[in-house]
């Protein structure tokens, strides 16, 4: 047996990256991750992730928090939570009252191998704001190597209320061994290889690379003032049921978003947006990327809730694709804010695959977002598409 109970000769041994799919699976099998008396489901395993489920119940809390380095998550509970909901049979999840759910999976890492969490896709569209904690940790879904303990996972409703239900998964992990994360110059002669960012159906020259560690994208907005360009969450809307998918009428949550003449907006503030990236992203095989949160100083505007961009994500063998456009969660703080066409408003980080996965984002997987028009969740029946001027 290798370290952390890795069988020596395994796929697991001396991998360095994101762990893939094929990968997971063993993981799974030498309970790294496990449910106890659950079975973990093959569903559960993406690409470069593995889905976190939902346990049986809730903890209304009356703040958020985080553990330190010598109090578990249900010590810190005591002080905190004022209200157990029983999820086995579904419960609605107020608006703006934040929540600690036990998660069903459990991590058993060995010393080499740190993990990180970020919501599911459909997660972040629906403004659901969640982060896993762990114990003795002061961070936010960062999670230690070596790590062993329970998951929880804090969620806060933002625009609607949720309806929800024990076995669900709003939120994902990845497993990391060693250094992944690509520098820019690796992000260069990645772009060269296949390109990663795409714009009117062709692929950006390396000179029109935004570069700052990882890839800026930008808003995509018409200039046409007939056009919708994004969506804007109405308030006091009935809750939004994630235990089922397309079965919800758009327009009873949403808004309709149209560009001023010159192609821009204005965001007014503490309203959720979901909009569109002007570029079409490829992610090739051999990588995973995070949309990372926007840098403050550049404006008061806050980007993305659903992070993790799988393999595969808008990836074409034949190179013939134009990658797929990225769905931008989008909020401006305090004052209303100007957005306009092709502004910088998030980052992507690239980081390495260990392997390539045996799975691909995509038709492999019935995959919602793969070449998507429109930014709104599985949840709604009509997807009305969205008008980006490239």
């Amino acid at each position: 047996m290798g370290i952390g109970g890795q069988v020596e000769g395994s796929p697991l041994g001396g991998l360095a990256g994101v762990l893939p799919s094929q990968a997971l699976r063993e993981a799974v099998q030498l309970e790294w991750v496990s449910a106890g008396e659950l079975r973990i489901p093959s569903a559960s395993v993406q690409p470069a992730s593995l889905d976190l489920r939902l346990g049986e119940h809730a903890w209304a809390l009356r703040c958020s928090f985080l553990p330190d380095n010598r109090s578990t998550v249900e010590e810190k509970l005591q002080d905190i939570a004022f209200d157990r909901i029983d999820l086995r049979d579904g419960a609605t999840l107020e608006r703006d009252r934040p929540y600690l759910v036990p998660l069903v999976e459990e991590l058993r890492l060995p010393e080499h191998v740190r993990a990180r969490a970020n919501p599911k896709s459909s997660t972040g569209r629906l403004d659901v704001f969640t982060r896993v904690i762990t114990d003795r940790s002061h961070r936010f879904d960062e999670i230690a190597p070596g790590y062993e303990g329970k998951l929880y996972l804090e969620v806060l409703p933002r625009s609607f209320a949720i309806r929800v239900k024990a076995r669900i998964a709003l939120n994902q992990v990845r497993l990391i061994c060693g250094q992944a994360r690509l520098s820019d110059a690796d992000l260069l002669a990645a772009h060269e290889r296949s390109p990663l960012l795409h714009l009117d159906s062709s692929p950006l020259q390396a000179s029109e690379l935004s570069l700052a560690s990882g890839l800026f994208l930008s808003l995509g907005i018409s200039s046409r003032p007939e056009d919708i360009v994004g969506y804007r969450a109405k308030r006091n809307s009935l809750p939004v049921d994630l235990t089922s998918s397309a079965s919800l009428k758009w327009r009873d949550y949403w808004e309709p978003v149209h560009p001023e003449r010159g192609g821009k907006i204005v965001l007014e503030p503490e309203v959720f947006y979901l909009l569109l990236s002007a570029e079409g992203v490829s992610i090739p095989p051999p990588y995973a990327a995070e949309m990372l949160a926007y840098d403050p100083t550049a404006g008061e505007l806050r980007t993305h809730y659903a992070g993790f961009f799988d393999p595969g994500f808008g990836y074409s063998p034949t190179g013939e694709g134009a990658g797929s456009r990225a769905a931008l969660e989008v909020r401006a703080r305090d004052v209303p804010f100007m957005v306009e066409h092709r502004q910088p408003v998030c980052r992507l980080a690239f980081e390495r695959m260990a392997q390539v996965p045996d799975l691909l984002y995509g038709e492999q997987l019935r995959s919602n977002y793969q070449g998507q028009q429109t930014m709104l969740s599985k949840h709604f029946v009509t997807r009305a598409s969205a008008t980006v001027e490239r």
